[in-house]
Formats: structure tokens, sequence, C-alpha cells
């Protein structure tokens, strides 16, 4: 089954030992990059079909250590994942890489891809988001090594599939019922709904951000009823998560 994760899309060639040497400065920045956040980041290797790096964040580990998740590689996923959504992961590789084949070369290390699926963490079964984005690639524009950034999920179900570039405010979803890639524009919050969100985020109550802003109480809630229309969410603090997501804010 980890061979299955393994596509003909990108199949990175001339990866040298040299190569190997040159990346190291990249980890060294991520393991720096982890000891001040919170989320889980490892490195998945698409030349020699491992994972290259695991942080300690418990998030991903599944009561497991950094050396045995790496010592699983693509086995980890066909061990704590749903078998059901084992497929959707087999599906979210092969969408994602034809996706990311009919990019120019020289623009692809602009995309990433977003989805969510389960791990069953402790017994637990957690909705994770997985965010890919290309570390290294090789001379022919394939993918040698992708950074992974998992955080726990703001939706309620797996898969929620998109892709996105940098410096572009539209993004594209992918539809499974119909096999499709739509192009959709972004979200976009007013500048007095950011700064109600971000006071949020910084502890304050409806009460104490009307005091703040100059605002009737009213006012305040009736911007949150809008973010949380806007973001399909229920609760300021998925408000919160999905536009920091989402870098809405």
């Amino acid at each position: 089954m980890p061979d299955r994760f393994k596509t003909p899309l990108n199949k990175p060639e001339g990866i040298t030992p040299e190569d190997y040497v040159r990346v190291r400065n990249y980890v060294e920045a991520i393991k720096a990059i982890v000891q001040i956040a919170y989320e889980s980041i490892y490195i998945i290797d698409y030349y020699a079909g491992n994972f290259l790096y695991v942080s300690s964040n418990p998030l991903l580990l599944c009561g497991l250590t950094p050396d045995e998740v790496m010592e699983l590689g693509y086995g980890f996923y066909t061990t704590h994942v749903p078998k059901d959504e084992v497929k959707l992961l087999l599906k979210i590789n092969a969408v994602g890489f034809q996706f990311f084949s009919r990019q120019p070369k020289e623009e692809r290390h602009l995309f990433s891809i977003s989805y969510d699926f389960h791990i069953i963490n402790n017994g637990e079964s957690v909705l994770i988001n997985h965010k890919l984005t290309p570390l290294a690639m090789d001379k022919n524009g394939h993918m040698w090594l992708g950074v992974c950034y998992v955080s726990i999920s703001n939706n309620d179900c797996a898969g929620n599939i998109q892709v996105r570039k940098t410096g572009q405010s539209n993004y594209w979803c992918y539809e499974p019922d119909i096999d499709r890639w739509i192009e959709k524009e972004d979200i976009k919050l007013t500048d007095r709904e950011k700064e109600v969100l971000m006071l949020s985020a910084r502890g304050l109550t409806v009460d104490e951000i009307a005091l703040r802003v100059h605002r009737a109480k009213d006012s305040i809630k009736s911007r949150r009823r809008a973010i949380f229309e806007k973001l399909g969410v229920s609760s300021i603090s998925e408000a919160i998560a999905f536009a920091v997501n989402y870098k809405l804010i």
C-alpha cells in the first residue's frame, strides 16, 4: 500500500548525495521554526519515498517518536489514518500532482495544497489540516522534497481540498463529485471585520471591543455575525482559527 503513494506524475530524478548535503540547511531552518511553533512540520522525500524529517510535536506522532514515524514513512498513513480516508489521500495525491504538473516549472514552488483528514491519536480520531508545498525540486521541475505543515482543522469533515498560489487571491478547489478543479474568489474581510477578529484573538470580549473601537455593542455583534457567515463558522474561536489558517488576518 505505501508504494501506491508514488505517482508517475512526480518522479524526481538525478538526486545525488551532494544534494542531500545541500538541503541540510533547510532542515536546520525548519527545526528552528518548530521550536517556536505549536503545529507539526515534516518533510516528505519523494525521491527516496520516505520522510526526511519529522518534528517532535505530539499532534502528528500518534504516540510514536519522530524516529518511529520516519521509519514508517508512507506506512504511517496506512497505519494511523482510517481506511476510507487512505483512499481519499491517494486521490488527493493523484489530483494534486496532476494540477502541479500542469503549472509552469518556474512557478511550481509558489503553489501549496491544503486538505483535511483524520488520524487516530491515542485511540481518538482527530481531524487535522495538511498544507504541503515544494521545498526542493529536481531539474525537471518534479518535487523532490515537500514540507508539510500540520494543524488541527477548523472544518468538520475530511476533504476540503484547495490549492493556492503565493501572491494570488483566488484559489482552486477540487470538487470530487465532478472530478474537477474549480477556481474561486478568495474570501475578503473588511478592515472593521479584521479589527474585530484581531481583538478577539487577543482575548477581548464583545463589550471590551466595543469600548476599544468606540462602537455600540450591537454593532460589534453584527460584525461578528457577518464574519461567521463569510467564513462558514459558528463561533469566534472557529473564526479566528480559520482566519489565521488562511492568512486573512
